[in-house]
């Protein structure tokens, strides 16, 4: 059934987009991926990595990014080219700059520069709520977890190396829990409207992580109270559930909480700084969602 209203008609086609990405030829999202690249010199090629199209492969998936990186080289150069290498990971549903290396050389290069701070990546966020205080910093260890539920599930959770004293109320420093990964998150309030903030993050790796998977959506979820619109899966611990949407936010998107399922994540790689040559700048829009999200909640930069 095709809704009357256009907005909610506009989220579900949006939700049908990656299923599609699925089932056309590799070919095809290599194409894709061209049309998408903002930035390329003889080292490394960038490109605005679209909503919905996995990195890497998986069960159920057919077409992911690292599968198609050998047909997009041929594209971008030559038939002889060599199969561009993946230097850092996207999740499946976020949005923007992505840097591939032309040769393992170069991917190695850039792979060090990540793990040593030496780049900076900078994400827009629209999250439910207002962070407290307004910028800041959340270092929490982040480890995976059991929910048991009825529906037991995974999630990633923070696992912060101290606690409170039940008693005096004091800080106690616990044994650390080896299978968490040390995850550091700075964040800025840039504007907030309708029940929604538009958030800037910086993710930092530590030596030796490569970083820390859905490190921003568990550190703004769990450790600020503010989880990024449209995702479903940190926006309850105990269930698997759409996120419930405040009746402001739902008026300005004009949409019903019966299809708040299909809101997509709202997070998107933003601004990139790597230090190679004389020094590469790049900033990427976010995707027309987005920018049509921003819109409507009258939140402006």
């Amino acid at each position: 059934e095709v809704p009357k209203d256009p907005a909610q008609r506009r989220v579900q086609e949006f939700a049908k987009l990656s299923k599609k990405l699925q089932q056309v030829h590799p070919n095809v999202l290599a194409k894709v991926l061209k049309q998408e690249t903002i930035y390329q010199n003889e080292e490394i090629v960038v490109i605005n990595k679209p909503y919905g199209i996995p990195v890497h492969g998986g069960p159920r998936i057919k077409n992911c990014i690292s599968d198609v990186l050998p047909v997009l080289a041929k594209m971008l150069e030559n038939m002889r080219a060599e199969p561009l290498h993946l230097c850092h990971r996207l999740d499946k549903e976020t949005t923007g700059l992505m840097v591939l290396a032309r040769n393992k050389e170069v991917a190695d290069k850039i792979r060090l520069l990540f793990k040593t701070r030496q780049v900076e990546k900078f994400y827009w966020a629209i999250s439910l709520g207002d962070p407290e205080p307004s910028e800041g910093t959340v270092e929490i260890p982040i480890v995976e977890r059991e929910v048991q539920s009825h529906q037991p599930h995974y999630k990633l959770t923070l696992a912060p190396n101290y606690r409170l004293s039940p008693e005096e109320g004091k800080v106690l420093r616990p044994r650390r829990n080896r299978h968490a990964e040390t995850a550091v998150t700075r964040y800025r309030l840039l504007a907030r409207s309708a029940a929604c903030s538009l958030l800037l993050g910086v993710m930092f790796l530590l030596l030796p992580s490569p970083g820390v998977k859905h490190q921003l959506r568990v550190h703004l979820a769990y450790g600020l109270g503010c989880p990024i619109l449209g995702d479903h899966k940190y926006s309850h611990w105990s269930k698997l559930a759409p996120q419930k949407l405040p009746e402001i936010t739902l008026k300005r998107l004009k949409l019903e909480q019966s299809k708040a399922r299909h809101l997509p994540l709202h997070l998107h790689a933003h601004r990139l700084s790597l230090p190679l040559g004389q020094g590469i700048n790049l900033v990427c829009k976010p995707p027309l969602f987005f920018q049509k999200t921003l819109k409507k909640l009258e939140l402006e930069v």
